[in-house]
């Protein structure tokens, strides 16, 4: 698909959590991410969709080295990062990758000065002198757009807006090749949130980052992508090229996800899907969309379907796949007709 570099590889990562229910002696298993395969490459935009609770901050986590997998390798520039010691796992992760979470009035120390919290990964690493750490911190406000005046300020003393700026700052601090945005923008106002996305693309393109963005707003992932992920109940069940979206996409799921926000030049009503998500406790054998999907038969339930490639490292796993340029309007005929 690409010359360029891989910087980040997921293969067969397992992400298992144990979580009291129905009591103080049972403990179930959440399967947060099961199986996960995903390349990364240098200077490329990943989208990562999925409803709530599919695994997307999970992946994101992995990503970025903040959650030890519970099975799999994660490889970042070709080392697995969970065989180094764990100073060079920081080190190396700390120093090649930033992340930007969702709300930044929780991501950032209330109490710190915003001169303080964009020095202090300088000081961690220990990059450069004094005079080159402060030099650098300056930069670093003028990178995001921010005048010299927010040094001495308190975070709260910020807009929502001007504090995910600084949020972006500091993931930037010691100039990763990988930047993760874990929905950058939902806690914030609707009137700056599109200054925050064309932020990220400007520094993107200006630093020549590898960008993975995550996002329940698919259409907005769509548009600032070069790829996109589709992860349902913990699984990565479609990648497909941006462009190949969203009547390209193979996987019912990633048609249905699609539908439900239509453009308005043709609005038509969203793919319908039969009952809710299942649980993560205890998800469905075989496809875990087969519950909800229309295509669905026996053979669904056997074992997740092996990874099929569309080429031009369109991959999808499913028996059943939809046809290449299917309308919505043909998949919600079907799906009526199975309902």
């Amino acid at each position: 698909m690409s010359d360029l570099l891989d910087l980040l590889d997921l293969r067969d990562v397992h992400v298992v959590h144990k979580a009291r229910t129905g009591g103080l002696l049972r403990r179930d298993r959440v399967y947060a991410l099961t199986g996960a395969d995903l390349t990364v490459r240098a200077g490329e935009t990943v989208g990562v969709v999925g409803e709530s609770g599919c695994g997307k901050s999970t992946l994101a986590r992995v990503l970025v080295g903040l959650q030890r997998p519970t099975a799999g390798t994660v490889r970042f520039r070709g080392e697995d990062l969970w065989t180094l010691p764990p100073n060079r796992r920081r080190a190396m992760v700390g120093s090649s990758t930033g992340m930007v979470f969702q709300d930044p009035s929780t991501a950032l120390n209330r109490r710190l000065p915003v001169r303080r919290i964009l020095r202090d990964p300088l000081d961690v690493h220990r990059r450069g002198t004094a005079h080159e750490r402060d030099a650098r911190v300056r930069e670093l406000l003028g990178l995001v757009g921010l005048p010299a005046s927010a040094l001495d300020v308190l975070p709260g003393q910020l807009s929502g807006g001007q504090r995910q700026r600084v949020a972006i700052a500091r993931a930037l601090a010691l100039g990763p090749d990988l930047l993760i945005a874990d929905e950058p923008t939902s806690a914030l106002d609707v009137s700056v949130r599109a200054q925050i996305l064309n932020l990220l693309l400007d520094l993107k393109a200006q630093l020549g980052l590898a960008l993975v963005f995550v996002s329940h707003d698919i259409q907005t992932v769509r548009r600032m992508s070069d790829r996109v992920v589709t992860m349902y109940l913990g699984r990565i069940v479609e990648q497909a090229p941006a462009a190949a979206v969203p009547t390209g996409a193979r996987h019912p799921y990633t048609r249905a996800l699609f539908s439900a926000t239509p453009g308005l030049l043709d609005p038509i009503d969203p793919i319908p899907l039969a009952g809710p998500v299942p649980s993560a406790t205890r998800p469905p054998s075989g496809c875990p969309f087969r519950t909800r999907c229309w295509k669905a038969d026996d053979v669904c339930a056997t074992e997740m379907p092996l990874a099929q490639d569309d080429g031009d490292g369109h991959l999808f796993r499913c028996y059943h796949p939809v046809r290449d340029g299917a309308t919505d309007r043909e998949l919600i005929s079907q799906a009526q007709e199975r309902a």
